[in-house]
Order: structure tokens, then C-alpha cells, then sequence
């Protein structure tokens, strides 16, 4: 039994990186042998053994073999990968198996396609995915490989897509370094539309200039998670930040640049969305506040005290202030996500905290004694909070 070194490792060490993880491809067993040396079998249509100490992940080859012999059994598997730069073998002395030029992708800071590469619509997504995680050292799609993702959303492969298989793409580029880079490279292929069409309905979509310089709302929503990216390291937070203008896709032209009414449009959009694609709850949760009440974020300070307190229940605040958090570093992104204002302040945040830490300090043990439950408590907590926040905000305003 013989193990190569596969896949993003080889990739990754020949680039000077960390290896994220370490996939094995292995020669001259079976997998009845794999299972009596202790190994542990998952999947069923493509099976993989993980090692009995490291969990790390052994695979038999797969593909067709042109010809007899170990070394046409690797490079059959290297060509059913996604890409040449992930298509690379190296042996236990360290020499390398190449059969599409990977290397040579690699020094050309290349992320071109395998002939495999459309058995899976999701090497789409993955794609999208690498040319955000390596853009920071240069890489670029191939011309060629731009135009076959073109002809493959065309006919419409993307609709084949599992949905939690295509979460888990969006999700693990939503916690990479440069995730607008992963929804550009998307729609630049013409596939945008086939994984969310509601975000790509926003470019061209124009916004008044007086308040969005950039004007072009899916210009603005990049903008925007670039900022959240900036604010945030938490998925759920850009996710937020990315999905709050998407009822803006919907108004109709002759009333643009306006966009009354974009929130609630924006929330049963989300809802939509995240159920398509199995988004999970916590994702889900935020963003629907996000598209709700960003506006409303956003005029916090001109907002009555009663209008101030039905949010911040609405939000859930007092109970849950590390979501709220998210939800505020969400707002401040949209506010900063405009030409020109990246670095503009964002008081309303810091006002918000100030009246929810008021709130959260309130001694209401006095109403609790009182006997009072259902409703009747319920109206009597909230004049209580409405009247903290009165005094809170005008203090805050005046300093």
C-alpha cells in the first residue's frame, strides 16, 4: 500500500501556505483492507477512509486508467478534480505528479478548469471560492474557464445544485479574508443568477446620489460587505450586511431612484432565500432584523423613545445583546459601504448601546411586586423603558 499526497495540500505547499487540511490518495489496497487496518469509511458514492489516529482522509483512486500501472491509476484521479492547480500528486520522497500543468497554473497565478470540471455544477461555486481565498497572491480565473462557467450557467446546470451543498460554499467564503471577491468572480461568469438571483438582481439598480455616490445597489452592497468585513470576522454578521438591500431589486423602474418600502420586501426576500438554500437560523435571524430595521438604525436619533423601545424588543435586545451587536455592525457597514464615506462615523451605534446598557440597568423589581402579570406588566415595564430611554437620549444627544 502506497500513499500520495493530494489535492489542496500539494497545492498549498508548493504555494508556501499552511496546508488547511491533509487528503491521501492510496495505491495497492482495497477497501476491505483499509477497514481491517482500523480505517473508518464515510460517504457512499465517492467513499473516503479516515485514519484510525489522525482522521485524516485516504481515498482509492478513482477514474479510468489509460493504460496498466500505479502511476496512470493516479493521474486517472488527479484528472477527475476540479482544478489543474488541485490536480497534483506528490509521492513519499517528494516528487511530483503533474498531469495538467498545475504547477505551471500555479507560478501563472491561474485557477484554470480540469476536464472534470463540469461533472459538478458546485466546482462553480469552488472556484468563486479559491479565487477569493488566493486573492491576495494574484490569482485570476482563466479567460477559458470564465467562458465554460458562462455556457454551464446558460444551460443551466446551476439549477442541480444541493442546497446545503451550495450554503456551505457561500458560508465558508463568507468567512474568508476577501468574500466580494467570491460574489464577483460569480457574477463576472454569468452564475450569479443561478445561485442567488436576488443579489444579482441589484446591479443596475440605481440609488439617489445625493446619499449613495456609488449609486449601482449591487455596487453598494459589495461596498457594503466589504465594510462588514472590516467590522466583523463573524459569517453571520456579513451575511447580515450582504442581504439587507435585496427588496431594492424588486422596485419598479419607474419609481427609482427611490425605494419606499425596500425593508419589508427585503425580509420576505430573506426568508425565501434562506430557505432555498437551508440557511441556518442564526444566518437567517440576523439578516431578516438586518433588512428590517436598518433604516430605522439609521435614524435612531431622530426616532421617538416609544419607536426607540419597540425595536430594541423587536431585536430582541436585552436578551440576546451579542446578536444585537452583530446586528449594529451590520448597520454601520451599509452606512460606510458608500464612495467616499468608508471611514464615516456611525454615532447612532454607540447611542443605541448607550440606551440598551440604561435599559438593561432598570430595577423593575418594584413592578414585579406589585402583582401585576400578563398584559398589565407587560404595558408597565414598557413606560418604564420608554421613560429611561427619553431621559437616556436626550442626555446622550446633549453631551
Amino acid at each position: 500500500m502506497k500513499c500520495y499526497l493530494v489535492g489542496g495540500a500539494v497545492r498549498d505547499k508548493l504555494l508556501g501556505l499552511p496546508a488547511e487540511e491533509q487528503d491521501w490518495l492510496v495505491t495497492g489496497a482495497s477497501a476491505a483492507e483499509l477497514l481491517d487496518k482500523g480505517y473508518r469509511q464515510v460517504g457512499r458514492d465517492f467513499p473516503v477512509f479516515l485514519h484510525p489516529e489522525t482522521s485524516e482522509e485516504y481515498a482509492l483512486p478513482r477514474g479510468t486508467p489509460s493504460e496498466p500501472g500505479e502511476r496512470a491509476e493516479i493521474i486517472a484521479d488527479l484528472v477527475c478534480r476540479d482544478l489543474t492547480i488541485n490536480a497534483m500528486a506528490l509521492d513519499s520522497e517528494g516528487r511530483l505528479i503533474d498531469p495538467l500543468d498545475g504547477e505551471k497554473n500555479l507560478q501563472a497565478r491561474v485557477l484554470r478548469h480540469t476536464p472534470a470540471f463540469t461533472d459538478d455544477p458546485l466546482r462553480i461555486l469552488r472556484l468563486a471560492r479559491f479565487a477569493a481565498r488566493l486573492h491576495r497572491l494574484g490569482f485570476r480565473v482563466a479567460d477559458e474557464t470564465c467562458e465554460l462557467i458562462r455556457s454551464m450557467a446558460k444551460e443551466g446546470m446551476l439549477k442541480a445544485l444541493v442546497p446545503e451543498r451550495a450554503w456551505s460554499e457561500i458560508e465558508r467564503a463568507l468567512a474568508g479574508e476577501h468574500p466580494r471577491i467570491f460574489f464577483e468572480t460569480l457574477k463576472a461568469c454569468h452564475a450569479l443568477h443561478g445561485v442567488l438571483p436576488e443579489l444579482d438582481r441589484l446591479y443596475g439598480v440605481p440609488q439617489p446620489e445625493h446619499y449613495h455616490p456609488e449609486v449601482d445597489t449591487g455596487v453598494h452592497t459589495m461596498m457594503v460587505l466589504d465594510q462588514a468585513c472590516r467590522l466583523s470576522q463573524e459569517p453571520q454578521t456579513r451575511f447580515a450586511a450582504l442581504m439587507h438591500d435585496l427588496g431594492k431589486g424588486t422596485t419598479p423602474p419607474e419609481l427609482w431612484p427611490g425605494h419606499i418600502g425596500h425593508e419589508e420586501r427585503s425580509v420576505w426576500m430573506v426568508t425565501d432565500l434562506c430557505a432555498r438554500l437551508r440557511v441556518p437560523n442564526s444566518f437567517r435571524d440576523l439578516a431578516v432584523m438586518a433588512a428590517r430595521y436598518h433604516t430605522n438604525c439609521h435614524r435612531a436619533r431622530e426616532l421617538k423613545p416609544s419607536t426607540l423601545v419597540r425595536m430594541l424588543k423587536a431585536l430582541d435586545a436585552m436578551r440576546r445583546p451579542e446578536r444585537f451587536e452583530q446586528f449594529l455592525l451590520a448597520c454601520e457597514a451599509d452606512t460606510r459601504g458608500r464612495k467616499g464615506l468608508e471611514e464615516r462615523p456611525y454615532p447612532q451605534a454607540d447611542m443605541l448601546r448607550y440606551l440598551l446598557q440604561e435599559i438593561a440597568g432598570l430595577d423593575l423589581s418594584g413592578l414585579y411586586r406589585e402583582g401585576k402579570s400578563g398584559t398589565d406588566l407587560t404595558h408597565d415595564i414598557d413606560r418604564e423603558r420608554i421613560r429611561t430611554v427619553d431621559r437616556a437620549k436626550k442626555q446622550w444627544l446633549d453631551r
